[in-house]
């Protein structure tokens, strides 16, 4: 509990003209917190485009936010606890911007029967413009209380804004075939419908059809329109749609209601005209809302234990990915338990040597450093303090990890002890293949669609390069 006390004055003790006031900023965690709590979306508060053709020219505070302070006032200053708000007038005279110093003040006009007292409300700016002018009406408290301030929970918002640049990038390109394989549960026909209304992508829906038919139904979508190539079960779909994608039928494929290995058993078949040269591996393009941008993780999903390699491979992939989406030369930290190479660590052998492999350009295009322990990975105070001067160093774009377990927990605890999302992604294939969950939110089905077309498109021009 805070030291701070928090003190009445009573109905008796009230005193014509008597008056009390409190000053805040507002800011645009404010503003977006208002949002948050009241569900007040309105972009004339949250969307600096769209405030710029409004009113007032620019992203304004909520008028209620403003009317908030008054009830602050009432309730801690004047009367304070105890006390019974009855009612409210408000007239706004100006807007409110962030960065405004706001002082609301609460003056005693009125007493009145059965401890009602009506008190003239007012808020100023620093420039002591009226912003809000109003009229309370309360009933004040019968007993005096002393009583210590509570301590207010911290605060933080969870911004999900780290997708947006390559969302839109992506939405600006022709819409992208994609075979979404054995969709037989009503979540991967949603899915399906959703990413096709959001002019992402076009689905080719390869599996048993009346199992197809059966999930549209309990999802209650229409398959209208929708391309459906049918097979017996899932291992047909897996081939049939591996087969779409080597003919170029389709530019991507989708994972549906099958087992991820299944699918890929498909994909890396000798004969499947989708292996390259490069081991397949998984992504988690992560959105983490305490960390400034996003975030890859790799491999969390498909190889359980990569050699040294292997982890070459998976590190191409992933900065590649991040190149294409904007990040010129991307930071790796190779990740262990520690930043010390030991020989009884084959983890710090393999972070080592992926290091040098990168200054010896069999890893390009990036910033390659390791061993590196996770916080000294993202947290620049913790590299500071441990004495690791490094380019990667509290600034890694890419985590690399030392096996699928490492990586499976990595990302797991960053989805649901922090908050991230994670828009899912298998890269090193002649074709992208997107794998979403059940549990995966709109926002991060929309991002795995957005970077397949990404990479669809990279593959595509490549192709078409003279060789």
């Amino acid at each position: 509990m805070s030291e701070e006390k928090l003190r009445n004055r009573t109905f008796d003790e009230l005193a014509i003209g008597e008056a009390a006031s409190i000053t805040r900023v507002v800011g645009r965690s404010d503003i977006d917190l208002f949002a948050a709590v009241s569900g007040d979306a309105n972009p004339a508060h949250l969307d600096a485009d769209f405030a710029a053709t409004d009113l007032f020219g620019h992203v304004v505070a909520h008028g209620m936010w403003t009317a908030a302070l008054v009830s602050a006032v009432l309730g801690t200053r004047l009367p304070g606890p105890g006390t019974i708000y009855l009612g409210q007038t408000l007239s706004f005279r100006r807007p409110v911007t962030p960065g405004d110093a706001i002082t609301v003040t609460a003056t005693v006009r009125e007493k009145r029967a059965e401890r009602r007292v009506v008190l003239e409300t007012v808020a100023v700016n620093q420039r002591g413009d009226r912003v809000l002018e109003g009229e309370a009406t309360v009933i004040a408290p019968e007993r005096a209380v002393e009583w210590p301030r509570p301590d207010l929970p911290d605060v933080n918002l969870r911004r999900h804004d780290r997708y947006e640049a390559f969302v839109r990038d992506a939405r600006a390109l022709p819409t992208l075939s994609a075979a979404l394989v054995h969709p037989c549960s009503p979540e991967a026909i949603a899915a399906a419908v959703e990413l096709r209304l959001q002019g992402l992508l076009e689905p080719v829906l390869v599996g048993p059809e009346a199992k197809i038919r059966a999930a549209a139904d309990e999802a209650k979508v229409s398959l209208d329109g929708l391309r459906i190539v049918p097979t017996e079960h899932s291992h047909a779909a897996a081939a049939r749609a591996v087969e779409l994608a080597a003919t170029g039928e389709v530019a991507a494929l989708m994972k549906g209601s099958l087992h991820t290995d299944e699918l890929l058993a498909a994909v890396i078949a000798p004969n499947s005209g989708l292996r390259t040269a490069r081991r397949v591996s998984h992504v988690y393009a992560m959105d983490v809302p305490a960390y400034p941008k996003p975030l890859i993780v790799t491999d969390a999903a498909i190889n359980i234990q990569p050699t040294l390699e292997h982890k070459r491979d998976i590190c191409q992939n992933a900065i590649d990915l991040l190149r294409l989406v904007g990040v010129e030369r991307p930071k790796v930290a190779v990740l262990a338990a520690v930043e010390t190479v030991s020989a009884k660590m084959p983890s710090t052998l393999d972070a080592a040597a992926l290091t040098v492999m990168a200054a010896r350009g069999q890893i390009t295009d990036a910033d390659v450093d390791g061993p590196l322990a996770f916080d000294n990975a993202i947290s620049p105070d913790a590299a500071k303090i441990k004495g690791i001067a490094s380019p990667v160093a509290g600034q890694a774009d890419i985590l690399l990890v030392p096996d699928l377990e490492a990586g499976n927990m990595l990302a797991k605890q960053l989805i649901y002890f922090g908050g991230a999302d994670a828009a899912g992604l298998v890269l090193g294939a002649r074709v992208p293949i997107i794998l979403t969950s059940r549990a995966d939110s709109l926002r991060t089905q929309i991002a795995s669609a957005a970077l397949a077309k990404l990479v669809a498109s990279r593959q595509a021009a490549q192709a078409r390069m003279p060789r």
